[in-house]
């Protein structure tokens, strides 16, 4: 330990603040407080489980959505701040409190729907988007961590136009993006200056809102971090995946993955997750001590466990022995009907499996289509068709759509289009308006030669991952998680649709 602790101090690489974040998860690696039975750290062992590095004593949840709504009526006591009056003001308290929202990363990952918020201040509109491009600028500059997520519409607003125009001209990679979109609520002048500003700097995504709506029993939901469905005043205590991939080496067969390896390890993970969250709950004191829990900007009880999977492609083929690809996943009829004979099993094991403390999501967990992490080697995220693999995107979409309604709490696809295609934006917004009556539930495109691209469900730019690669000092760490993407997971070679 000490000498890991010497290198984290020399290294040449780390910021400041990225040492200290380094440094803090070190000293929580020293601690062995959770209770891990054998066979749960066999699985964690064999990386068929794994807890995404939120450290050995859960001591905030991983991901935090405060009602940030409430908090603009009432200001907080805490904090001692009154209501805001004007956008100047506004635009300080969102920013004092973002300094003060906990999350796996540090930094906060959801900053509300920000053109909401800033919508009632706008009245000189020079002074406003003055006040909105500084306010953007500096949650780029501080919250150095493009896992951090706002939220747009689904109505359009003078603020939603200003935060575009401003992320444009900024080209930054913090916040990331995502619009509500609702075909009969936003206007398609709208949608389209969303895909136009998603050409060039990678956000916004789109989130189908009628889907989401409805999972969210009619109520208004955040999408944080990545792409995460999340409850508004809660949040989810914990993330853990399983690697299907890896799992499938462990069966003998396809029956003997359903019926045997996939509920034992579910039950392993599950009660992985329970011990992981009634520490935080139980034994932390995060909730009686946050005077976001104190001041009502989060409960308790709109928290809830997000079951991640990866390599849902690797896992199929592996079970039926799949070389060529017309046999593969996203190719085979027979191969994607597996896909969702798996999931559609997973989805039953996980809600069948009863928990204390996840009220908000009638005490099961949630399925979450997880990303990947930069170490991944030919592992695809979530329910994802391996990168080289992709087919015409009509096909594309109508296989992927299979996939998203089972995960409430998040899943998503990522479409690069070429010059000529971005030339057209209005083209694209019918093919994310096709894919959401197809039944997909998040939508994600870039433009090939911009700077800021879409790794994962996070943002980075092309430049600075070049500058990390020559062993330059860079901002934002989701840098490297980029980089290693770049390296390990083929990022940069996703099929590029133009006119298909």
């Amino acid at each position: 330990m000490s000498d890991q602790i010497l290198s984290i101090i020399k290294n040449r690489v780390l910021t400041y603040e990225q040492k200290l974040r380094t440094l803090a998860g070190a000293a929580e690696g020293t601690l062995s407080v959770l209770n891990i039975t054998p066979d749960i750290q066999e699985y964690r062992d064999k990386g068929i489980i794994c807890d995404l590095f939120e450290g050995n004593a859960p001591y905030r949840a991983r991901y935090i959505t405060p009602d940030y709504e409430k908090f603009m009526k009432q200001g907080s006591k805490f904090l001692e701040l009154e209501p805001a009056k004007d956008i100047w003001e506004a635009t300080t308290n969102l920013l004092i409190l973002y300094n003060h929202v906990p999350s796996i990363t540090s930094y906060p990952v959801y900053l509300g729907n920000i053109d909401m918020l800033l919508e009632p201040y706008i009245k000189n509109e020079e002074e406003a988007y003055k006040a909105i491009k500084l306010f953007l600028l500096q949650i780029d500059r501080t919250i150095t961590d493009s896992f951090c997520h706002a939220n747009l519409g689904p109505e359009k607003t003078k603020a939603g136009e200003m935060i575009l125009r401003a992320t444009v001209e900024l080209n930054t990679m913090t916040p990331n993006l995502t619009l509500k979109y609702d075909e009969d609520i936003t206007p398609d002048d709208f949608a389209i200056q969303c895909v136009e500003t998603s050409l060039k700097v990678a956000k916004p995504s789109f989130s189908n809102y009628k889907m989401f709506q409805k999972d969210f029993y009619g109520k208004d939901y955040a999408i944080a971090s990545c792409y995460n469905g999340l409850s508004i005043g809660g949040g989810a205590y914990t993330l853990v995946r399983l690697n299907l991939a890896k799992l499938a080496d462990e069966a003998k067969d396809e029956e003997d993955l359903l019926n045997n390896k996939l509920p034992d390890a579910v039950n392993k993970m599950a009660r992985f997750m329970d011990e992981r969250i009634r520490f935080l709950v139980e034994e932390s004191g995060f909730f009686e001590s946050s005077f976001l829990a104190k001041e009502d900007l989060i409960y308790r009880d709109r928290f809830s466990g997000m079951f991640g999977m990866v390599g849902l492609a690797e896992c199929v083929n592996k079970i039926i022995g799949a070389e060529k690809k017309e046999d593969k996943f996203g190719w085979s009829k027979y191969a994607d009907d597996l896909g969702v004979k798996i999931i559609d099993k997973l989805q039953e094991l996980v809600h069948n499996y009863k928990v204390k403390y996840c009220e908000i999501t009638d005490n099961h967990y949630v399925l979450h289509a997880q990303v990947g992490i930069d170490t991944d080697h030919g592992i695809s995220p979530g329910c994802r068709i391996p990168i080289g693999d992709e087919p015409v995107l009509p096909k594309h979409i109508k296989q992927t759509a299979r996939f998203h309604p089972y995960f409430k709490s998040g899943i998503g696809d990522i479409f690069p289009f070429d010059e000529m295609a971005s030339k057209n934006p209005a083209s694209i917004l019918d093919i994310i308006k096709g894919a959401f009556k197809e039944g997909m539930r998040y939508f994600s495109v870039y433009s090939t030669d911009a700077d800021v691209i879409r790794i994962t469900g996070y943002l980075v730019k092309k430049s600075e991952m070049e500058k990390l690669y020559k062993n330059e000092q860079v901002m934002q760490q989701t840098v490297v998680f980029g980089l290693g993407a770049r390296e390990n997971s083929r990022i940069l070679e996703r099929k590029v649709r133009g006119n298909e």
